[in-house]
């Protein structure tokens, strides 16, 4: 039996509030996450991302204080991520609430803590974040970026993502920089090459604006659908894309039932 399709907002936090913008800039106030959390729960998300976007550019540690309240107030998994450096790191954060911790400077800064983290907690908890930007300098095409696209890493993309799961990373977090908060689609590409490179569960990331844009992910191999700026600011519902999914096949988890048009209340 196929695996659902899973449905995941993304949390984008800074300085306590919930944030989204272009390409990482110019940001606008969401709201406040436990809330957003909360609602999305409801909703019927299938997991929830949480990431502190300032947290490597400014050198601390994620919030654990709004980990933990924002784990008490839903019941699906929840991956946090933002300032991960050690295995230290993501004990805090697991014993905060989080499900899964995801990395990104931190492990492109010392490619052994995956190790370290697969080795003490197994590599159900650890999600690598990969912020992609195509860079022709790369020999894939795509580059890598951190401090919340900011930086180039001076990576290859594809050929950093084939080694941190020769590591042991047990999903990618695939967020393309070039499509991040324009609402013009995912970049499929990426997402294509990256899923004929590995075989562990994909998260396609940046740029859905329609439910079609999360159908087309998922045609291109993509296990998981994330996004930010059309649930936060309502231009989609998690119910439209996981509709949009069904009718094109895939299964999806929680499906709330049309109502029957012919029954009153």
């Amino acid at each position: 039996m196929a695996v659902a399709i899973r449905v995941i907002p993304c949390l984008d936090v800074d300085a306590g509030r919930v944030v989204k913008g272009v390409h990482f800039l110019n940001l606008r106030d969401a709201g406040d996450p436990v809330e957003l959390a909360r609602r999305y729960d409801l909703a019927g998300a299938d997991e929830l991302t949480f990431l502190d976007i300032s947290a490597s550019a400014e050198q601390r540690a994620t919030t654990r204080q709004m980990v933990a309240r924002t784990a008490e107030t839903i019941f699906i998994p929840l991956t946090v991520g933002g300032g991960v450096t050690s295995v230290e790191d993501v004990d805090r954060l697991l014993r905060s609430g989080a499900d899964k911790v995801s990395i990104n400077t931190g492990a492109i800064r010392r490619p052994q803590v995956i190790d370290q983290i697969v080795r003490r907690f197994g590599n159900q908890v650890l999600v690598l974040s990969v912020d992609a930007r195509r860079d022709q300098s790369q020999p894939s095409g795509f580059g890598v970026t951190t401090h919340g696209g900011r930086r180039s890493a001076g990576l290859d993309a594809l050929a950093w993502t084939a080694q941190a799961v020769e590591r042991g990373v047990g999903e990618i977090l695939l967020n393309s920089m070039d499509a991040d908060g324009t609402t013009a689609g995912f970049d499929v590409e990426l997402i294509a090459r990256v899923r004929a490179l590995v075989d562990v569960p994909l998260i396609a990331s940046g740029g859905a604006g329609r439910a079609a844009d999360f159908v087309a992910a998922a045609r291109a191999g993509a296990d998981a659908v994330l996004a930010a700026s059309v649930f936060h600011y309502g231009t989609l519902t998690i119910d439209q894309v996981k509709q949009a999914l069904a009718q094109a096949g895939f299964p999806v988890r929680g499906l709330v039932p049309e109502p029957d048009a012919g029954q009153g209340d």
